[in-house]
């Protein structure tokens, strides 16, 4: 307690100094860019009540915390009333798969009659009736004062679940606090934001600490991650598999280029039932294993489960067929190397004719998987067209040649800066039975240039150029 607040209304909590209003509690955050200590004696003149700090800043009214980003998470939930007590929360973390697993998650609960909100990349839903788009910036979980607005709409709005994706900066930053999860469930991990992390040991560690959080770890034994993290939780684990050998697995797979059907077998309980979903490739079979794993740990049937995921329409930039004539194209999220090998084995395939990967890398991230896409892309697809992701602050060119320098020559490739001349580019070569798969920016409808977020929906500019050549 700090002296001279006592009885005093407390009207808001942040670490933003432009959004410090009469009454406010502000949290000194050190960032990459801003030490919110140094703003601390200014604030007040703002209308701020008590200042929340990791070190002395001389303020009159302040008190001092271990970790200013755990307490900034604590003192939301306080303000806004501990709403994460009045629905449970599930949580999906890994590098690749966390959208499609918490898509099938919330279907699945919807099915089963639960109200489930939902916080992730593709869209927030507070059981409102209306998506609430993700924030620029921080495109999977949002700051946390923004997040435990959402989670006290949802209270409000009577949600008996949400079903969010763990970042692995959201957790390093303690964005999601030391909530209580009900379920978490890890899909794979794979190199991604090492520009943010440095290390794969500290992106592993980001990615574990949610599940210091849970009661139940639903884990793929297929990773080499996921087997250490089920050996580290293994008095709360339940693991699964494609292979066998896991409390829960899959058996007789089979899939086209529209989707998968197979038999998911759970050991512990000495039952089976078939499972089909309207998504190719291994991975989404793991990813739907994930799932009902996760909501049969809730205490539901795991039969229920599975004739629920078979009425799912699909989900939106991953592996999302957005037009289909002599030739198809697929939107896809895919961008790591990781993510352009599994997406674009599982299409090859099933593709009759060429394959034709349309990619690029993003700028002001990881340098060093750049080569590394180009590698994989060239590897797996018959014809590669390198162009922008998002450049940000970068020239689109540098980034180009970057992935390009990955590639050995072994396949026609074609290097087009401008992203929407990229798509045109490769639906007038395409023949019939051709795939076109469109990666990296999935279910983003802006292109990041600069400062810029500029608008980019690529299935609504599939269709426009289609409409213009008549089909």
């Amino acid at each position: 307690e700090a002296a001279g607040i006592e009885n005093t209304e407390v009207t808001g909590v942040t670490d933003d100094t432009r959004e410090v209003t009469e009454g406010s509690i502000f949290v000194c955050i050190k960032g990459a860019n801003f030490d919110g200590h140094s703003a601390a004696r200014k604030i007040f003149d703002s209308g701020a009540q008590l200042v929340v700090a990791e070190y002395d800043t001389g303020c009159e009214r302040q008190v001092i915390v271990k970790n200013t980003r755990l307490e900034l998470a604590n003192l939301l939930s306080r303000f806004y009333g501990e709403p994460t007590k009045k629905f449970k929360l599930l949580a999906v973390t890994g590098t690749n798969g966390k959208t499609t697993t918490a898509h099938f998650v919330k279907h699945i609960l919807n099915v089963l009659g639960k109200k489930c909100g939902c916080i992730g990349t593709a869209g927030n839903d507070t059981c409102s009736g209306e998506l609430k788009p993700s924030q620029h910036g921080t495109p999977t979980v949002p700051r946390a004062t923004v997040l435990y607005e959402w989670f006290k709409e949802m209270a409000d709005n009577g949600a008996d679940y949400c079903i969010m994706e763990a970042s692995s900066q959201a957790l390093d930053q303690y964005r999601i606090g030391n909530e209580n999860v009900a379920v978490a469930g890890f899909t794979n991990l794979t190199r991604d934001h090492l520009d943010y992390h440095g290390t794969m040991e500290n992106y592993f560690q980001a990615k574990r600490r949610v599940f210091t959080m849970c009661k139940t770890a639903v884990i793929n034994i297929d990773d080499e991650y996921g087997r250490r993290l089920a050996d580290e939780f293994s008095d709360i684990a339940v693991t699964y598999s494609v292979s066998g050998k896991a409390d829960i697995y899959a058996g007789f797979i089979k899939m086209n280029a529209h989707g998968s059907s197979f038999m998911i077998v759970n050991e512990r309980e000495h039952r089976a039932c078939r499972v089909d979903i309207p998504m190719a490739g291994l991975y989404n079979v793991q990813n739907a294993l994930c799932a009902i794993a996760m909501v049969t740990a809730l205490g539901y049937d795991m039969t229920e489960c599975a004739k629920a995921l078979a009425t799912l329409d699909g989900v939106d930039g991953r592996m999302n067929v957005v037009y289909r004539g002599d030739f198809t194209v697929i939107t896809d999220y895919a961008h790591t190397d990781d993510a352009l090998i599994k997406v674009l084995s599982t299409l090859k395939a099933v593709t009759k004719g060429r394959l034709i990967c349309v990619f690029g890398a993003a700028g002001d991230r990881d340098r060093e998987k750049r080569p590394m896409m180009g590698k994989a892309a060239e590897e797996n697809a018959d014809m590669l067209v390198i162009t922008s992701d998002n450049p940000a602050h970068e020239n689109p060119d540098d980034i180009i040649k970057a992935v390009l320098s990955g590639t050995a020559g072994t396949k026609p490739c074609k290097c087009i800066t401008d992203r929407y001349e990229a798509i045109e580019y490769a639906l007038d070569i395409a023949g019939k039975d051709d795939v076109i798969a469109l990666c990296g920016k999935g279910h983003e409808t802006y292109q990041i240039i600069g400062d810029e977020y500029l608008p980019f929906c690529e299935k609504d500019i599939v269709k426009d150029i289609m409409k213009r050549k008549g089909n």
